[in-house]
């Protein structure tokens, strides 16, 4: 009789040391999941990054030279030109539809390398950068659209909009007020929303890409291939979204996580060292195409700052186009 009232009165101590053996087991997976994690090390995503790499040049690069490359049938009409009837000025260039399937597939990219990233990242972090980053390049892609179109109008890219002598003179002057809040959708608020969660997902999928075993840092042949042409689209995408500050100090946060990583004895593994190379060789390419530049006195008047760096359209119309 007493044993049952003691065992009414204390209900959870016979079961609570039967669930300690269960509460041990759970434990146990948990701490070995953690210990998969930490040892876990992703193949090389030859896949994901040559996508990745090819859609950059073809949607994001070619873009603005389809734009370019559209004639009136009048034209002699070289190769990979498209006639102005096809695409008239009124309604969307080539270039945009080219935007329009960037705008979709980049995202989908970058979730997929997130997905297949060892480590267990921050999502609600990464899903708001996406949102972000589709909204911004959405944005962008509207006043990219008027501002390559003006270009058929005589619109000079290497010059602010207030001296361009198309939109100088027009009246009533608040016009001009439309066509400046245009280019700041463009060039400044498209470009924030675009560039600052493309570049932090980036980082966080980077932080993510370390390994305790030292032989397994080291990159196949195929990505040292992809290394030239990824390094060489992020300087376009540098200096053309004016974005220089945004790239250094995501390059430097990189190295900062390197080298403590160093310290924990975790090194990079294949994704990370061709995500740090391509960036560390987009610098030299930047600070070569300043250094080339930095004598240039009307494109050091439109870029007046104390960071100069031209954007290759600029010079594009300034010492190409106008020779034509």
């Amino acid at each position: 009789m007493e044993a049952a009232a003691r065992r009414r009165q204390h209900p959870g101590a016979a079961g609570g040391a039967s669930a300690q053996p269960g509460a041990s087991f759970v434990q146990a997976r948990h701490s070995a999941a953690k210990a998969d994690e930490a040892a876990g090390t992703a193949p090389f995503h030859l896949d994901l990054w040559f996508y990745f790499t090819l859609q950059n040049w073809v949607l994001d690069f070619g873009r603005p030279i389809a734009m370019v490359s559209v004639k009136p049938w009048t034209e002699p009409l070289p190769a990979l030109v498209f006639p102005l009837e096809w695409f008239p000025l009124n309604k969307p260039s080539v270039g945009d539809y080219f935007h329009m399937a960037y705008n979709v597939i980049t995202p989908f990219l970058l979730l997929k390398l997130i997905e297949r990233s060892p480590r267990t990242l921050p999502r609600s972090m990464i899903y708001i950068s996406i949102i972000t980053f589709v909204m911004g390049a959405s944005i962008h892609l509207v006043g990219d659209s008027v501002n390559h179109r003006l270009l058929f109008s005589g619109y000079q890219h290497h010059l602010s909009v207030r001296e361009n002598p198309i939109i100088k003179n027009l009246k009533p002057e608040t016009l001009i007020d439309s066509f400046e809040l245009l280019y700041y959708y463009d060039e400044y608020l498209g470009h924030s929303m675009w560039y600052v969660p493309f570049f932090l997902i980036l980082f966080i999928y980077f932080s993510g890409c370390f390994t305790p075993a030292k032989a397994e840092s080291s990159m196949p042949g195929a990505a040292l291939l992809l290394v030239m042409p990824s390094g060489l689209y992020y300087w376009y995408l540098v200096t053309e979204g004016q974005i220089f500050i945004l790239f250094i100090f995501t390059f430097f946060a990189m190295l900062a996580l390197v080298l403590h990583q160093k310290r924990k004895r975790l090194f990079l593994d294949s994704n990370g060292l061709f995500l740090f190379y391509s960036f560390a060789l987009t610098l030299l390419l930047v600070a070569l195409w300043v250094a080339w530049l930095w004598n240039d006195t009307v494109l050091r008047k439109k870029y007046p700052g104390v960071i100069y760096v031209p954007e290759p359209w600029a010079f594009y119309t300034l010492h190409v186009s106008s020779r034509r």
